[in-house]
C-alpha cells in the first residue's frame, strides 16, 4: 500500500505525544536507543514515563525528533569513543602509567575513583597514552580495556 502520509498539527501539551507522518529527523524508538546506547525496553519505558518526547504516526507508533536526543548525549565539547558494542564505558583522565616489560599498568581517574588496567605495552604505544589524556575504560567481564576516545 502507497499512499501519501500527512503531517497532523500536534494538539497535545509540551513532553507529550503529538501525532505526525514519518519525517526526516525522526527515529523509530529501537534507533533512538541505539543512538543512545540503551536497550530498546528501557527507551520504551522513557517513552511512556515521558522522559523523552515523541511524536506519532497517524498510525499511532512513536517517533523520536533528532533533537530530542541531544540531551541525553555527550555536549560536542566531549569526543566519542569508538564504535564498540560494549555498554560499560568510563570516560577519565590517565593518571599513571608504568611499563615494565610486556606489560603496562594504567591508571585512569574517573571523578574521584580511580580504574587500573593491565595493558600491554604494545598497546599504549599503540594508543600513544601519557599522563593527562582522556582515555576510556572499557569494562567487560572481569577484564577493563583502555581505548583512546
Amino acid at each position: 500500500m502507497n499512499s501519501a502520509i500527512k503531517n497532523v498539527p500536534a494538539k497535545s501539551a509540551p513532553g507529550k505525544s503529538a501525532p505526525v507522518g514519518n519525517a526526516p529527523g525522526l527515529l523509530t524508538p529501537r534507533q533512538a536507543a541505539e543512538r543512545l546506547g540503551i536497550s530498546y525496553p528501557a527507551m520504551k519505558h522513557w517513552i511512556l514515563a515521558g522522559r523523552i518526547r515523541t511524536v506519532k504516526t497517524p498510525g499511532g507508533h512513536h517517533r523520536v525528533p533528532l533533537e530530542s536526543l541531544s540531551e541525553f548525549l555527550p555536549n560536542a565539547t566531549q569526543t566519542t569513543s569508538a564504535r564498540i558494542s560494549g555498554r560499560n564505558q568510563l570516560s577519565g583522565t590517565v593518571v599513571e602509567i608504568v611499563i615494565e616489560g610486556l606489560l603496562a599498568k594504567v591508571v585512569l581517574a574517573i571523578g574521584s575513583q580511580r580504574v587500573t588496567s593491565i595493558i600491554t605495552a604494545d598497546a599504549v604505544r599503540e594508543l600513544g597514552l601519557k599522563p593527562g589524556d582522556t582515555a576510556v575504560a572499557l569494562v567487560k567481564a572481569t577484564e577493563v580495556m583502555i581505548i583512546r576516545p
